[in-house]
């Protein structure tokens, strides 16, 4: 062997010791923690890490999941006066994707979501019940299908806090949280394939917002 190869690779071998001994401090200096900082303020929500999604019976054997790709809206939370607490959100109905496109294409369609008649998915809240610690019910009005009706939202907060490694838009002051609820498809007007598709839908919202004013 040349003594320009050895030469190579012995500072191949340094240089990647010696990135290896700069990873593992840089490690245990990132550890992933829970923030607990005050939620209170008002919020924009960040579609780039919030989601909605879904699942349901599909055929008496199976669970379906399902996502809405597309989401806005904002949020206002003040631990003193919770009765006051807003939350208002628009889903584009057509953004839904359950990884199989002929099933979304017919998801889209007037036996279901009936994009093109009803393109917006809406929830607005009317009050939140806290429920101990960063948790609670939140009571309101859910639009789809253009049928409205009062839902209840568990909510539970997953963190809150200033985060300054993320640049504009996402950094910031961030809050986010998790609901969930269940609806019946029929009462929102969506009663097609009853025999091969549940009627009980578990809706799931993660949400994480910038904090836009206190």
């Amino acid at each position: 062997m040349s003594s320009s190869r050895v030469s190579t690779m012995c500072r191949a071998a340094l240089v990647s010791g010696l990135l290896s001994g700069m990873l593992v401090p840089l490690a245990h200096a990132a550890r992933y923690h829970r923030l607990t900082g005050s939620a209170n303020g008002t919020y924009r929500i960040d579609p780039n890490h919030s989601l909605a999604w879904f699942t349901i019976g599909h055929a008496g054997v199976a669970v379906v999941v399902g996502r809405f790709d597309k989401m806005s809206g904002t949020y206002t939370f003040n631990s003193a006066a919770p009765a006051r607490d807003k939350v208002a959100i628009r889903i584009a109905a057509a953004s839904i994707d359950t990884n199989f496109a002929m099933r979304d294409h017919d998801l889209r369609g007037p036996d279901f979501f009936n994009v093109r008649e009803f393109p917006v998915i809406t929830f607005r809240s009317t009050r939140f019940q806290p429920k101990g610690a960063g948790a609670g019910l939140l009571y309101g009005r859910l639009t789809l299908h253009g049928v409205t009706r009062p839902v209840v939202f568990h909510v539970r907060e997953i963190g809150a806090g200033p985060v300054a490694a993320l640049p504009k838009p996402w950094g910031g002051y961030l809050s986010g949280y998790e609901a969930t609820t269940t609806i019946r498809r029929s009462a929102f007007g969506m009663a097609a394939y009853a025999g091969m598709i549940a009627n009980r839908v578990h809706l799931h919202v993660n949400i994480e917002g910038v904090r836009t004013a206190r």
